[in-house]
């Protein structure tokens, strides 16, 4: 691309406004496609629906004695000889 000649500065500030206008345009699509990255990297749908199965499960009597038992259960597991 060869060298523009510009015969007043009303050109060039034109110009410049122009590149000025391209560069946020450009902004906004890379901070778009990052948003939409972060997205479809971070799992928010799957979460809710372990989340909402937690509560199911861990709710009334049942889910007390498993909240109670889980501990030892691990503490166990985590403690067992190798050799068992």
């Amino acid at each position: 691309m060869g060298t523009k000649k510009y015969s007043s500065y009303a050109e060039i500030e034109h110009d410049l406004e122009i590149l000025k206008l391209e560069k946020e345009i450009y902004y906004q699509k890379m901070k778009l496609s990052f948003d939409k990255t972060k997205e479809s990297i971070l799992p928010s749908q799957p979460l809710e629906g372990l989340y909402a199965i937690y509560n199911k499960v861990f709710s009334g009597t049942f889910g007390m004695i498993l909240k109670m038992l889980i501990p030892y259960a691990v503490s166990w597991f985590i403690n067992r000889k190798r050799g068992d």
